[in-house]
C-alpha cells in the first residue's frame, strides 16, 4: 500500500468525480468516511499526482498499490480478446465491487463499480426505479434492452441511451449518466 493512501482515500477519489452530479450524496458519504471537503480535495489531488508520477505503477498495478490484493480475479473474454477482471470491495458500496478490466499484458481497459457476484441487482421496471446510486451500468443495460452505450463527458463517465416506461406504462427515451459505473442521473435523451 502507498503510505497514507489506501481504501478510504481511494473512495474519496471516486466521490470527488461523483460530486459534479450528486453533491448531496457525496457530502453524506464523505461524512460516513469520517472526512471533510478538505480531505476529499487532498485525496483527489494526491491521486492525480501519483498517477502522473514517473515511478508510480501503471495499469492494474496502481490499484493494487493502494487497495491491496484484489478480492477476486476473473478471466473474461470480450470477443477474441482474453481479459482479466480484478475486483475489490469498498465499504461505501457493500453490494458493489470496484473492477479493473485488463487486456493482455495488463493494460487497463476499464475501471468502474460493478455489481458483486453474490448480490442481486435492484428491480428496475420503470423510470421511478432509477434513483441515483441505486444501480450500475450492467443493471440498467439488463433491465432495459437494448441499451446503447455512449462515451461520457469525461474519462470516468459513461452513458447509456435506453427506453423505459413511466408509472403509467408510457415509454420514454432516456439517457443515464454514470460516474465510475454508478448511476448519477437519468434525463430525457437529446438528439445529437
Amino acid at each position: 500500500m502507498v503510505h497514507g493512501f489506501g481504501v478510504t482515500e481511494f473512495q474519496l477519489v471516486l466521490l470527488r468525480r461523483m460530486a459534479d452530479f450528486r453533491p448531496e450524496l457525496v457530502e453524506d458519504a464523505v461524512r460516513r468516511l469520517g472526512a471533510g471537503r478538505a480531505e476529499l480535495r487532498e485525496a483527489n489531488k494526491r491521486w492525480q499526482a501519483m498517477v502522473r508520477a514517473p515511478g508510480f505503477p501503471s495499469g492494474v498495478r496502481r490499484y493494487t498499490a493502494v487497495l491491496g490484493a484484489p478480492e477476486a480475479v476473473v478471466a473474461r473474454r470480450i470477443g477474441d480478446l482474453a481479459c482479466t477482471a480484478r475486483q475489490w470491495a469498498l465499504p461505501l458500496w457493500p453490494g458493489l465491487r470496484f473492477e479493473v478490466l485488463a487486456g493482455p499484458g495488463g493494460a487497463e481497459l476499464n475501471a468502474w463499480l460493478v455489481r458483486a457476484a453474490d448480490t442481486a441487482p435492484p428491480v428496475l421496471r420503470t423510470l421511478a426505479d432509477l434513483t441515483p446510486w441505486s444501480c450500475v451500468v450492467a443493471d440498467v443495460g439488463a433491465a432495459f434492452p437494448p441499451a446503447v452505450p455512449r462515451e461520457g463527458s469525461a474519462p470516468t463517465r459513461f452513458r447509456l441511451d435506453f427506453t423505459a416506461p413511466d408509472a403509467e406504462g408510457r415509454p420514454h427515451t432516456l439517457t443515464a449518466d454514470f460516474t465510475w459505473g454508478l448511476l448519477q442521473e437519468v434525463r430525457p435523451a437529446q438528439a445529437d
